[in-house]
């Protein structure tokens, strides 16, 4: 099997990649090449950060050479917009003309959503805090192959104060839980596939922990998700309960499809 090449691109600003590192947090792009790298090492994996590109003449010309591409998270919010954004959507937009695959994270989804006419919004029924709970597929997501061999309901690691609202003309959702009702999705946009995630199965809960307590101050302050230090801890404790119950494999499992996908079609 020849090898893959991924274009990886990283959501986040600089500014925010530079307090991951300072206090010992990878960034989500680092995330996502190390879950890559536990499935296969005969992937190529470039990384790209629209935010710090005024054009996209350094990517654009090889942009055809990927065999698919994976778009992380990020701490924005796409209704508050910025040229960051604005260069976000766009670059995505390019992407549906030029990369078949495209897998999208939480954020990721959110920009996709976004650049192929639907929107994203304020989740009306609360935030999820390095923790999603319960997520049930349904029956389209039972018959996809972004769900094989997945649980019908599960946990997984997540951290998204939005939702999306609207989904693209012929999206199809395929998950839910109480407080997104999109968990996931597919549609096409271009030459485009893309599989939608909410959550992070590339992301362990132990680094969710660490974002926790990087964004407490403002988690109680100016999100106000907790009343104080205490119910954080509380709400790292269930957490960390979750890990012991856990397997590796099982929450990544959608990234692990995802790339077979990739492979059958490559």
């Amino acid at each position: 099997m020849r090898s893959l090449n991924l274009l990886v691109v990283e959501g986040n600003l600089q500014k925010e990649n530079e307090n991951f590192r300072k206090n010992g947090i990878q960034t989500h792009a680092e995330s996502l090449k190390d879950s890559l790298e536990y499935y296969s090492k005969n992937i190529n994996i470039d990384v790209f950060n629209p935010c710090s590109e005024k054009n996209f003449d350094k990517i654009l010309p090889n942009i055809k050479k990927y065999n698919g591409l994976i778009w992380g998270g990020s701490s924005l919010n796409i209704y508050n917009d910025c040229i960051e954004i604005r260069r976000q959507i766009s670059f995505m937009k390019e992407c549906f003309k030029n990369i078949k695959k495209i897998l999208a994270i939480c954020w990721g989804m959110q920009v996709a959503v976004t650049a192929a006419g639907g929107e994203v919004k304020k989740s009306s029924k609360g935030a999820h805090i390095g923790i999603a709970n319960d997520i049930e597929i349904n029956e389209n997501g039972l018959n996809h192959p972004l769900y094989k061999s997945k649980n019908k309901k599960f946990n997984s690691p997540a951290f998204n104060f939005d939702e999306v609202a609207t989904l693209p003309k012929g999206a199809i959702n395929l998950a839910s839980n109480n407080i997104n009702k999109v968990q996931s999705l597919h549609f096409k946009s271009g030459i485009s596939d893309i599989w939608g995630l909410q959550y992070h199965p590339e992301i362990t809960y132990h680094k969710m922990i660490s974002l926790i307590k990087f964004r407490k101050e403002k988690l109680i302050n100016v999100r106000k998700c907790f009343k104080d230090e205490e119910e954080i801890m509380k709400h790292i404790d269930f957490i960390e309960r979750e890990i012991k119950l856990s397997v590796k494999e099982s929450r990544m499992l959608e990234l692990k499809n995802w790339l077979n996908y990739l492979k059958t079609a490559a």
